[in-house]
């Protein structure tokens, strides 16, 4: 049995988001309804309306970053009850049987994740449509509790972008005593310092932009270098314990492997279009390591959550309605928000 919904979405690459209808499932035991209150604007969502992954399967409904109400339960619901408020992030399902789906890192399940959009859907035999709608159902154990403290439109972002730069800075101990590079001060990047902050690092922001000097500073970091600027740069040669990459426009990360101390760990979470170039030497000279990171699982984003309610961190947001969404897709490419755009999803009603 399945319902209609209200949802944004685009038919083809080249069209823009418009209003339709999509088909979502009635309830299982297992399943959560939710009004779907804001749903956070992620640069991969432009990447799957367009097609730029070549993979995007139409219609498509994006958004990965949502926050609701529960209106619905299962009969065996045992988590959730009708009104609690509830994030959705990257993922709706994974096989829950492999290797990592036990060890709790279900983002790399073997037989791979069911993506909150554009993945096959095995209720409905489609695929999954995304929260640029009015409603969502989701298995409760892919639901997530939002602390009663925060803002609910800045949280949306946590789901995607709290959530995948929290992942590497737990996973490689970032904490006290450290000294933390972030490259890049944008929707990953802002929350990057943020969250390196208040697990007690000295944050040290990087960036190409004078202008985000006073910025960065306001979202946490202790010292702010221009990258651009070889002596500045110098200055911080093997110095830097962990180095968190959030820029996904083509860059040198050789630059800033050789700002990192013996043993130090560089991880990308921005994703280039062109592969990168390594000078092996960079990682040879002193033990360094480069690597990359995905989304958290669900236990670990949880965990992110509940950090972010103990330490008040939310994203930097921009609201707008769900019928700004094509221009707020031309202002993403030119970097025009600080630093996530949030839809009040209450538009869709008008």
């Amino acid at each position: 049995m399945s319902t209609t919904a209200k949802a944004y979405g685009t038919e083809a690459a080249e069209a823009p988001l418009n209003q339709l209808n999509i088909t979502r499932r009635n309830p299982t035991p297992h399943d959560v309804e939710i009004e779907i209150l804001f749903c956070g604007v992620c640069h991969s969502d432009l990447h799957v309306a367009r097609n730029e992954w070549h993979s995007t399967i139409y219609p498509t409904v994006p958004g990965h970053e949502i926050v609701g109400k529960v209106v619905n339960v299962g009969g065996h619901v045992s988590k959730f009850k009708v009104g609690d408020i509830v994030g959705v992030g990257c993922m709706v399902d994974s096989c829950q049987e492999c290797e990592y789906c036990k060890e709790s890192m279900e983002q790399y399940c073997v037989n791979e994740m069911t993506q909150t959009y554009n993945s096959p859907d095995k209720h409905l035999g489609t695929h999954t449509f995304g929260g640029y709608s009015e409603s969502v159902v989701v298995d409760e154990k892919f639901v997530l509790r939002i602390p009663e403290n925060l803002d609910l439109a800045g949280t949306a972002p946590l789901l995607c972008a709290g959530i995948t730069t929290y992942s590497p800075l737990r996973h490689w101990n970032v904490g006290p005593g450290q000294n933390v590079g972030v490259v890049g001060i944008g929707g990953l990047g802002h929350m990057g310092i943020k969250l390196a902050k208040a697990m007690g690092a000295h944050v040290i922001a990087f960036t190409t932009s004078e202008s985000k000097f006073e910025e960065a500073k306001r979202l946490g970091a202790d010292e702010v270098v221009l990258s651009k600027d070889a002596d500045q740069m110098a200055a911080y040669k093997g110095k830097l314990h962990f180095i968190l990459d959030a820029v996904s426009a083509n860059h040198d990360v050789n630059t800033y492997l050789s700002l990192l101390r013996v043993d130090g760990s560089m991880v990308l979470v921005g994703v280039p279009e062109h592969p990168l170039s390594l000078a092996s030497f960079n990682l040879v000279i002193g033990r360094r390591s480069l690597a990359g990171s995905a989304i958290g699982g669900i236990a670990e984003t949880q965990e992110m959550l509940d950090f972010c309610g103990e330490h008040n961190i939310t994203a930097d947001i921009e609201m707008i309605n769900i019928q700004d969404i094509n221009e707020a897709y031309e202002r993403l490419l030119k970097s025009d928000v600080k630093y996530r755009f949030v839809i009040d999803m209450a538009s869709l009603k008008d």
